[in-house]
């Protein structure tokens, strides 16, 4: 937000203290009940408030009993730390694609990495990415484990990723492209970095909608 009038009666800054002395003087209990109080006084949206309050926590003006406020940028979410798997998943199909084609047969031990990295290009990342795509937040199955948790999307991640590789090779046998190598490789990798992406889009979606129930209370 720059410094232009937020409406016809407020400036940013004069916004940004009333939001203050509400947080002051009237202790709302959770962000819902302030943001319903702020919105009385100034014809703001939630979305537009919510930055707002955003901006003051990273200000230092106001704080948050939890600290993991997510950015209500989707550049910046892109780049936190809450997306690091889909840089990792990117990085990981993307490795192996230029492995399969760079490293040959006979260059020991590189052949060996290459195997691996397309073990799990082939057995893991596009269940990965589908089953992220799927269930955002939790797995499907509700358990109090997180490690438990974690092993049942690795092995859905893999369940998935059996079904959907002979999936993508009966469609290419009816295209021009056929069962080759390359064509494999590259439907695989756009598949999953598809996937990844549409998932990271949900996981963003689902934690600036979860701010408002997340982050309660106010200290």
């Amino acid at each position: 937000m720059t410094k232009k009038q937020i409406n016809s009666n407020h400036t940013k800054e004069q916004t940004e203290q009333i939001i203050l002395e509400i947080i002051k003087n009237q202790s709302p209990e959770n962000t819902q009940q302030l943001i319903r109080t702020i919105q009385e006084k100034i014809p703001l949206s939630t979305k537009a408030i919510t930055e707002m309050l955003i901006q003051l926590e990273k200000e230092d003006k106001v704080h948050f009993n939890k600290k993991e406020i997510i950015t209500t940028s989707l550049y910046a979410y892109a780049f936190s730390k809450q997306a690091a798997w889909y840089w990792i998943t990117v990085a990981l199909a993307f490795g192996t694609v230029l492995t399969v084609f760079t490293i040959p047969d006979n260059s020991i031990p590189l052949v060996y990495l290459r195997s691996v990295l397309g073990l799990v290009f082939i057995l893991f990342l596009p269940g990965f990415a589908l089953v992220r795509v799927l269930y955002p937040s939790k797995s499907p199955f509700q358990t109090n484990n997180e490690n438990l948790d974690n092993i049942i999307r690795i092995v859905l991640s893999i369940g998935l990723s059996i079904a959907l590789v002979p999936i993508i090779g009966l469609i290419l046998y009816y295209t021009s492209w056929g069962i080759g190598l390359a064509a494999i490789t590259f439907s695989l990798l756009a598949l999953t970095v598809v996937l990844a992406t549409v998932a990271m889009l949900r996981k963003y979606q689902i934690e600036l909608r979860h701010f408002l129930l997340a982050y309660p209370s106010l200290s």
